[in-house]
């Protein structure tokens, strides 16, 4: 088939961006990879510089095409999958950030939330928005921002500056500053944003104290939403296709029907499952979101966001230095049968679903004179695939729906050990993708389908492939054992005390 050959995804994470190059059949091309500087100036705290993130991102675009040895006339389109709650401000003349990126794991607005929740706020949040009250989210993180400095909230008043997450930020610096938008499955996790109308929330915006002149455009998930400055590739190429990583991982694993669930072992975890054209209210402390638009069809879902996964590992890696490399974690948690009592509640920024606890600390208990390394990678793999459990079973008590499968993608989905200790836990099969890098593919399917390179849901659904399975081998009995001896030990890490002099909020 004549004309361009490829779609370009780019996939901006929390701790690196990537490029990957999409064939029509789905499988990637090439991909590169360049990770960034993460900075932690106070405990709770977490920046990104702005300008990390797009020089990484435009970097890897560019390597990636040199690599594939392709030029912007192979390219159909670019998709835009991103990290969600991550919170910028710049300069709309200028282009320069107005301060650092706040990250989507920063607690800074604590204090702002347990004033929301003091408020009553709570149930207006929830039914316009679909969220909880949480510094995960985008909107305390941007009324943060605007307090930070004098002049700053007057100036976005004046229609002097704005606000985006990480896609917004992108498509800014790709198009040149042209245009200032964000999809509708971003805008969803912002706090600001009605989940019925598809619109900014006027009495939401109150609450935080946001002026709309501040915010962007909503647009589809999949559409005619941008072109690219010419000076970037040498051409003007179409973006046409954006997603918050999470949706557009779910995307990519072909969960376009209802009650289809995938997890993404990234940094965090993150479980959604599609509930289809009505958005699902949640009584277990899940979030309802908009799982993408395609022209007026939205599409919900059900999400559980679980702030440690891979981060876990890292820990082991860079804080207690027990491996050098994140692959070596499923060598050492081999070396025993089981962690020997050992658990590891993993609140190092506090807890997310279904808990939501921004003072749980991080604590690990069960160990003996016997305890060794061994068992506390095995405790740490344990962890990742506990708090799966706890997600899903209060999904699916929320949606009602029994989920027969699991499918996987991230990092840490390439473990083999995880994947069977979170398959015997979860007391059902869980399924590997052969195309790993889900992520970056739902960006590419959404950019895709706009441009005709796929012919719609029917044909990308027919792509999905299993690579491997792993079957439940844990009795019951001994499920039920483990479920209750890590809600024990989850207890106790909400127990903590947080110090009254630890820095949670701008005011």
């Amino acid at each position: 088939m004549s004309g361009p050959r490829y779609i370009l995804a780019l996939d901006q994470g929390t701790t690196s961006s990537r490029a990957i190059l999409f064939d029509r059949s789905g499988a990637p091309v090439a991909a590169v990879q360049r990770e960034f500087a993460q900075h932690y100036p106070h405990p709770g705290w977490v920046e990104h510089d702005p300008h990390d993130i797009w020089q990484s991102q435009l970097a890897v675009a560019h390597e990636v095409l040199r690599k594939a040895g392709a030029q912007a006339s192979d390219i159909a389109a670019i998709g835009i999958a991103n990290q969600r709650e991550t919170t910028l401000l710049w300069d709309r003349a200028s282009g320069e950030p107005v301060g650092p990126a706040i990250v989507w794991q920063d607690r800074r607005t604590a204090a702002h939330c347990e004033r929301l929740a003091a408020q009553g706020a709570a149930p207006l949040i929830q039914s316009r928005t679909g969220l909880l009250i949480d510094p995960y989210f985008s909107g305390t993180k941007l009324a943060w921002l605007l307090d930070s400095a004098p002049g700053v909230r007057t100036r976005a008043e004046r229609g002097e500056l704005a606000f985006g997450t990480v896609d917004g930020w992108l498509v800014w610096q790709l198009s040149g500053g042209r245009r200032h938008v964000t999809d509708a499955s971003n805008a969803s996790r912002t706090s600001l944003f009605n989940i019925e109308t598809l619109d900014w929330d006027d009495d939401l915006l109150a609450l935080f104290g946001i002026p709309r002149a501040v915010l962007p455009e909503i647009v589809p998930s999949s559409g005619a939403l941008a072109h690219t400055d010419a000076s970037l590739f040498g051409a003007s190429l179409p973006i046409t296709g954006i997603a918050g990583d999470q949706q557009a991982a779910t995307f990519g694993q072909a969960c376009v029907e209802p009650g289809l669930a995938k997890n993404t072992y990234g940094t965090g975890l993150f479980l959604l499952m599609n509930t289809g054209a009505q958005p699902v209210a949640s009584s277990h402390r899940l979030v309802t979101t908009v799982g993408w638009q395609l022209g007026a069809h939205r599409t919900y879902a059900l999400e559980g966001s679980v702030f440690m996964g891979g981060a876990i590992i890292q820990w082991l890696r860079d804080g207690l230095g027990i491996i050098e490399s994140a692959p070596e974690i499923e060598a050492l948690a081999a070396q025993c049968a089981s962690s020997e009592g050992v658990i590891l509640a993993p609140a190092f920024a506090g807890l997310g679903a279904p808990y939501w606890d921004p003072y749980a600390r991080g604590t690990l208990l069960g160990m003996t004179r016997g305890t060794g390394r061994a068992h506390i990678a095995r405790a740490a793999l344990d962890a990742i695939a506990l708090q799966t459990v706890d997600v899903l079973s209060a999904m699916e008590a929320d949606a009602g729906i029994a989920v027969s499968e699991l499918r996987v993608d991230g990092g840490a989905s390439q473990c083999d050990l995880l994947l069977q200790i979170q398959a015997d836990l979860l007391g059902r099969p869980v399924v590997r993708p052969a195309v790993i890098e889900t992520t970056a593919l739902g960006a590419a399917y959404l950019a895709g389908l706009e441009t005709g390179f796929w012919s719609g849901l029917d044909e990308i659904a027919q792509q999905w492939r299993a690579a491997r399975r792993f079957e439940p081998a844990m009795s019951a009995d001994e499920r039920g054992q483990r479920i209750a001896q890590w809600h024990r030990a989850i207890d106790r890490a909400r127990a903590w005390d947080v110090p009254a002099d630890q820095p949670c909020s701008a005011t």
